[in-house]
């Protein structure tokens, strides 16, 4: 395990504000930065007169973020936390809300992007969380996290509301033409991964301009280590030294045995990705008053996996009986060491193609009347489709193999070892085939108007209107028998050389072989797909909203003093599909159920210049975050035994997450270059969504009757007084209670040219953010189970940037850093709570500049080779999974025209 023990500063790359209404992006788009130390200058002066909290980072130069995606690009600004999936950053936490907290908008429209994941990192993501790692930072010209709320911005965030926006062609002068090119290289993967990106830009008349931009970058990843699938004392071990009942079975198998790893194995993944995308804006000023711009935005991820496994079978309870422990270590209370005897052994090969595919066209459009009258308009569409058409699995099993473990060290330090039949072909048999095709797709359409009028000098009055439909649906097939289907293992067995444990070459199925010898992926005969109804649903919201708000900036005793005070009202009209018994034949069939829900939510940001260059803010508000997608199918089990009645399943009466926010900051700025922030923050959490029990009839939740007979039927309880409007006692996610959530951010950057002048070339940036909340989760009876932190909630998150940079050359050495958190509140097989570890990402950059068009770069991401490592049991930290992906490093190069 690594314990989390330094606590450093934090950083943001930069730091900036946009309000982001529909008409101050215009103000936005103005801003454009050609150097590192210009990019800060600019993030502080428009941080400085800001209503509200926001942070951005801002490209320091054209096609200039060196990280490999957006989320590494995120995780540089405060508060902001990042997971991982295969080594690269995929989902953000901010301020300790999770994923699902927080919604992210692209060219000023709400979007969504999902992409396929290991079990371990959170499979196929089916939520509102948004994948990041779908896209590459180069195409984006700025990226805005806003921490507080107005009327001016849609409903739908408790964490933040993230803005990603692509460069348009008015923020250049003239014709411009950027072209990139890296060779990277993993220590591990040892193979050479290029990345490409090119930027045109052009003024083809005074009023209309053009700009394109692609990129490219393929990536091969091995991410390998070991993991357990959770620790386990339910299952008996069968002899001790040959002895059935030697009095060490008392220990080993008694009411407080220690916990035994359920699956201990070696794991050796091999990820290819390759990520394109594409961006082309027009923009059009016909008149200095009138301006149209017209975005639009393809990416594409597509990837495979490959993930082999070497492993020991401790989760059945028929297989552990037949083990002979020869010895074994207990540490506290977990077999930490054990050599077993006539035990058993898997193989498994698992591969997946996997294809995330995002489309976005946005239409702006603002014009102004006169000096007091403004009306900015938006209209688009958003569509991310994932696709993962082939995910087989092939298992092999050995019985009667000795084979032992060691977790007596450092999870890196893991030690697996197999007895001499696991490499030998006659121990093996094949015992499963799995093919499970899966996908999610998400699709958004946007219409907003509003309008600005300046009352006087002091006041100006904003109102606005705003329609949105979003679909989602998700799908996973399986075939009807995981077993071999009568399939040997002869002939089919083949090596693989992982380099893990003793070296030794592993003896897995032959996945290539047996594909082209057996109709494995035809989807038909024994080997037909049926559809997992569980996994398959969907859910339709259509919302429109309205706000009005009032900016005002005037001063207070000779003190300059800003705000704003917005109301925005909004109405869901919600569908969900669940499968019921329509027709009474026993056959399931796909039915919609309906819910709507509408709230009024107020909000005020408010500004003083206290004195010269220290500003002091307050912000309070309230905001709502929709219920997640998976808690709100329509899925529900009706079941009848006797007088007992229950449901269980999803909800889709789920109300949304409401909460109280209140900010409240002071800002010294000592220079353009200097300055030091402080905000304390607090959020009244009315829910937390848990699975509770409650009563309601299955008519309210859209069950029809023929479901509830149906029901009736089999259980032998056919009667007049059997129907959809009688109580049944449900068990489904529902609102339960809340709590607050609070915490500070502490922000501080400057240069060193107190100390002379080759110091003003070299500054810091830093920043820390600590949170923490505290939520009852109750049992399905509404008692209180745990007290435990949020899921994904990191208390510190923190980062320091060190740069230097002069008229040639620019170096940076980044640390981003996140506590431990919490992955599940309860746990399972006994241990309580499951949990990650924190990390501490080391990142280095250089460029150098031969003249007005030439740079060379150079980029290092994870130094330190950190990684992901997640335990279960809080009292014992019993390691769960440890995986490690190694240094990349990029030599580059920049032509500028």
């Amino acid at each position: 395990m690594k314990p989390y023990a330094i606590t450093p500063l934090a950083a943001a790359v930069a730091m900036s504000i946009s309000t982001l209404s529909l008409a101050e992006e215009q103000a936005l788009e103005e801003v454009y930065v050609t150097g590192f130390k210009a990019s800060l200058k600019n993030s502080l002066a428009t941080k400085q007169q800001a209503n509200g909290v926001v942070d951005a980072i801002y490209a320091e130069d054209i096609a200039d973020f060196p990280d490999n995606n957006l989320a590494e690009s995120l995780q540089r600004i405060p508060g902001v936390a990042v997971s991982r999936a295969g080594g690269e950053g995929r989902q953000i936490t901010v301020r300790g809300l999770g994923p699902d907290f927080t919604r992210v908008r692209i060219n000023g429209m709400e979007a969504m992007s999902s992409t396929g994941g290991t079990d371990a990192v959170g499979g196929n993501n089916r939520g509102r969380s948004f994948d990041f790692n779908t896209f590459s930072s180069d195409l984006f010209s700025n990226l805005i996290v806003r921490k507080t709320n107005s009327g001016e911005v849609e409903e739908g965030s408790l964490g933040a509301t993230v803005d990603l926006r692509t460069a348009r062609p008015m923020d250049f002068d003239g014709f411009t033409l950027s072209v990139s090119a890296q060779a990277g290289y993993n220590d591990k993967s040892e193979e050479i991964d290029p990345k490409l990106s090119v930027l045109v830009s052009h003024h083809l008349t005074d009023t209309f301009g053009a700009l394109f931009s692609v990129s490219y970058a393929d990536r091969k990843i091995i991410d390998e280590g070991n993991s357990t699938v959770r620790w386990s004392n339910a299952e008996d071990f069968g002899s001790y030294q040959g002895d059935p009942d030697a009095a060490e079975l008392e220990y080993l198998n008694g009411d407080d045995a220690p916990f035994h790893p359920r699956i201990p194995r070696y794991d050796s993944y091999t990820h290819t990705i390759t990520r394109t995308g594409a961006a082309l804006s027009l923009q059009w000023q016909p008149a200095t008053s009138t301006e149209f711009v017209l975005d639009t935005l393809y990416s594409e991820h597509d990837a495979t996996r490959r993930e082999v496994f070497m492993q020991g079978v401790g989760n059945s309870t028929s297989t552990v009986a037949d083990y002979d422990v020869r010895d074994y270590i207990v540490e506290g209370n977990t077999l930490v060491y054990a050599d077993i005897a006539n035990g058993s052994v898997q193989a498994e090969d698992r591969y997946d193609e996997l294809n995330t595919t995002f489309n976005q066209i946005t239409l702006h459009a603002n014009h102004e009347f006169n000096d007091r009258l403004r009306i900015n308009g938006l209209i688009g569409t958003a569509e991310s489709e994932f696709k993962n058409p082939i995910q087989n699995t092939f298992i092999s099993r050995a019985d009667g193999v000795g084979f032992s473990w060691d977790y007596r060290g450092e999870s890196d330090d893991v030690m697996l070892t197999f007895g001499d039949d696991a490499y030998t072909e006659s121990a093996w048999a094949l015992t499963g085939i799995r093919q499970r095709p899966q996908g999610t797709n998400n699709s958004f359409s946007n219409a907003a108007v509003d309008i600005e009028y300046d009352i006087n000098a002091v006041f100006t009055v904003k109102g606005g209107i705003s329609s949105k439909s979003f679909e989602f649906d998700s799908y996973q097939s399986r075939l009807s028998s995981e077993n071999n289907h009568g399939v040997t293992i002869d002939g089919y067995l083949t090596t693989y050389d992982s380099g893990l444990g003793d070296g030794r070459e592993w003896l897995i199925p032959d996945r290539k072989a047996l594909l082209a010898d057996y109709p494995i992926l035809d989807d038909t005969g024994e080997w037909e797909l049926i559809p997992r109804q569980p996994d398959t649903f969907g859910v339709t919201e259509d919302t429109t909203s309205a706000f009005v708000q009032l900016d005002f900036a005037t001063s207070l005793n000779d003190m300059p003093f800003s705000g704003d005070i917005g109301l925005r009202k909004f109405n869901t009209s919600q569908s969900s599909t669940g499968w019921y018994d329509v027709n009474g034949d026993g056959e399931k069939e796909q039915i919609w159920v309906d819910h709507s829900y509408d709230d009024l939510l107020p909000s005020a940001n408010f500004r003083l210049e206290a004195m010269e260059n220290v500003v002091l803010r307050f912000s309070a508000s309230e905001g709502i975050a929709r219920a997640g997608l998976q808690s709100l199918k329509a899925d529900q089990a009706v079941r009848v035994d006797g007088s007992a009645r229950a449901i269980t399943g999803g909800n889709p009466l789920l109300e949304p997450t409401k909460a109280t926010s209140y900010d409240a900051g002071i800002e010294l700025y000592l220079s353009d270059t200097a300055a030091m922030t402080l905000t304390v923050f607090k959020k009244e959490i009315d829910s937390h969504v848990q699975s509770l029990k409650d009563q309601r009839t299955p008519a309210e939740l859209g069950i029809p009757d023929e479901e509830v007979v149906s029901q009736c039927e089999q259980a032998g309880q056919v009667t007049a007084d059997c129907n959809s409007s009688l109580l049944f006692d449900r068990t489904v996610p529902l609102n339960g209670p809340g709590g607050d959530l609070h915490g500070f951010e502490w922000g501080f950057q400057t240069t060193f040219g107190a100390f002379g002048e080759f110091w003003e070339n070299v500054g810091i940036i830093a920043n820390y953010t600590y949170v923490k909340t505290q939520v009852a989760y109750l049992d399905s009876d509404g008692n209180i189970d745990v007290i435990a932190d949020l899921t994904n909630l990191s208390d510190v998150t923190s980062s320091a940037t060190l740069y230097y940079e002069d008229t040639h050359f620019s170096a940076r050495l980044a640390l981003v850093e996140r506590s431990d958190y919490l992955t599940d509140p309860r746990g399972r097989n006994g241990n309580v709570q499951h949990g990650t570890y924190g990390t501490s990402n080391l990142d280095f950059s250089a460029a150098y500049t031969l003249n007005d068009h030439f740079k060379l770069t150079f980029d290092a991401v994870n130094l330190t080779n950190e990684a992901d490592d997640q335990w279960v049991d809080v009292n014992d930290k019993r390691l769960s999974y440890y995986h490690e992906t190694g240094t990349q490093v990029y030599l580059g190069a920049q032509y500028k025209f």
